[in-house]
């Protein structure tokens, strides 16, 4: 492990030790799906609350300052609201609830039929909430009072609607926009939500549409931003949003799975229509480097949807029909596979040596694994859709259903 990868896992983890009691974005701290200690077994003692949520959507809640903060659509008034609200986490009370943006008929339309308006998992940082609604609008927003900071549009014509959660580098807020034609990854100014720069995608593809979340990694000492794309996997320099490195594949489109990292390799999938998982190691290169970077690939029991957990050298991959496989990191090979039964779109989160997930009809498993093997320990069902992610803040399960938000904590 060199000195690059030393400093990558020692963010990841110091975050996760100094964010116990917050979840700031998407997968949590460093966005690779790690959770603190909660309980691993349920009854209804042991939910804490359970509340309704009348504002809809499939983003994952985050957590900062005692605060749970949820995006949806609320229909009110004849109009469709895009909002962001603020919940009391020992309590689940409404604190506060913001009105952002609201789509025109076209905009709402928009979309595939298994997806919301309000897909995205916002990001927090210094007291700031930044929110996006993909092509709809995209704002910060004050933690304390809910006010705006700035709202503004990037605009594009998606495919399937909204779906790519922002990440923050430095003073960027990143996002990825591939929709029908030209698609890019975007760059705003975080505290005043003007552009950057974009930074057109080079793959040569049919269907340009994706919605990955970026990574934010380090490579022989500097920041890049991964990005997949339909055809590729890109590297980019924060600073101009330039493009470093890229792995190409022939197939791949509508990728949603973010990217994660282990020991200096990068690991994501190609998405549709057959997903591949591509194993690129890190190593300060520059160009085109598929034939030297691209170390292996796997093609059974890979994701369209879900993002992978990377943890003591193996990969726990879940694919969208709940195939559950255990990679070896460096060789690829398969050590286990497990059926759980359903369909999935949120991703898997590893907490305390178990993996919690949940499929799209709300059946939430909780499997205990390790490199040997997996075995279901837990489930129980939500009897609702969720599309959200679990997360863990101050020791306590937060599950976010269609129409209502858990804490599950025994308290």
């Amino acid at each position: 492990m060199n000195i690059a990868q030393i400093c990558f896992v020692g963010l990841i983890f110091g975050a996760g030790l100094s964010q116990a009691n917050e979840w700031l974005e998407f997968r949590g701290p460093g966005g690779q799906g790690f959770g603190g200690k909660t309980v691993k077994k349920w009854t209804d003692k042991e939910i804490a609350w359970k509340i309704s949520i009348a504002p809809k959507g499939w983003s994952s809640p985050i957590v900062s300052k005692g605060k749970i903060i949820l995006t949806g659509a609320l229909e009110k008034g004849g109009k469709t609201h895009l909002m962001v609200l603020a919940l009391d986490e020992k309590t689940g009370a409404d604190v506060w609830q913001t009105s952002l943006f609201t789509p025109t008929e076209k905009e709402i339309l928009a979309r595939h039929s298994k997806n919301g308006l309000a897909s995205a998992t916002p990001v927090i940082r210094d007291g700031v909430i930044y929110v996006h609604f993909g092509h709809m609008g995209t704002a910060a927003v004050k933690l304390d009072d809910g006010k705006a900071i700035w709202k503004e549009r990037y605009s594009y014509e998606p495919v399937h609607g909204g779906g790519s959660s922002p990440i923050l580098v430095g003073d960027l807020m990143v996002f990825s926009a591939d929709g029908k034609s030209d698609p890019v990854l975007v760059a705003l100014n975080a505290k005043t939500g003007k552009l950057v720069w974009k930074t057109p995608r080079t793959s040569d593809v049919k269907r340009t549409f994706s919605f990955a979340t970026p990574t934010l990694v380090k490579d022989a000492g500097r920041d890049l931003i991964i990005s997949p794309a339909s055809g590729m996997v890109g590297a980019y320099d924060p600073k101009d949003g330039k493009e470093v490195w890229k792995v190409s594949n022939k197939e791949g489109w509508s990728l949603v799975s973010k990217p994660v990292v282990m020991d200096g390799m990068v690991y994501t999938s190609t998405g549709f229509a057959k997903a591949n998982l591509l194993a690129i190691k890190l190593n300060g290169a520059r160009g085109e480097v598929t034939d030297s970077n691209l170390k292996w690939t796997a093609k059974k029991g890979i994701p369209n949807t879900p993002s992978f957990i990377a943890s003591d050298g193996v990969l726990y991959v879940l694919d969208d029909t709940g195939s559950l496989t255990c990679f070896d990191a460096k060789s690829g090979d398969s050590k286990w596979r497990e059926k759980l039964p359903g369909n999935f779109s949120s991703s898997p989160m590893l907490s305390d040596g178990a993996l919690y997930c949940v499929t799209e009809d709300g059946v939430c498993y909780v499997v205990e694994v390790s490199p040997e093997e997996g075995k279901i320990i837990f489930q129980t069902d939500l009897e609702e859709k969720t599309f959200a992610s679990p997360i863990v803040v101050n020791g306590a399960l937060i599950l976010r259903s269609e129409n209502h938000l858990y804490k599950i904590s025994g308290e």
